[in-house]
């Protein structure tokens, strides 16, 4: 099971405040260009992985359509980014914190 399903990403960066600018109607309208900010929502984004577990790629497409409408250039991001990594239609996530059972970053 996800950390954080794709509705429960959008409502943390929605409440970010740095973040929030880039969500609008309830999905991810725009990517940050600057890196700090992009890398501080890709590692949200990030969340809707659990560590350890292996995605078709069909599966991150889905995740990842949920949040915003060009979920390859998410994908792209977070494996340049080193959240996650792929092998032979395969995704898994390598990187970024782990959320603690309550939720929270830990």
């Amino acid at each position: 099971m996800a950390e954080r399903s794709p509705a429960q990403v959008l409502d943390v960066l929605a409440r970010d405040r740095k973040l929030r600018v880039f969500v609008r109607g309830g999905k991810l309208e725009a990517l940050p260009s600057r890196r700090s900010t992009r890398l501080a929502l890709l590692i949200e984004i990030a969340h809707a992985f659990e560590p350890g577990v292996r995605y078709s790629e069909r599966e991150v497409n889905r995740v990842l359509g949920a949040i915003h409408p060009d979920y390859a250039a998410l994908r792209r991001y977070l494996i340049d980014e080193d959240l996650m990594e792929r092998a032979q239609g395969m995704y898994w996530r390598i990187g970024g914190p782990v959320l603690s059972d309550d939720g929270q970053v830990g």
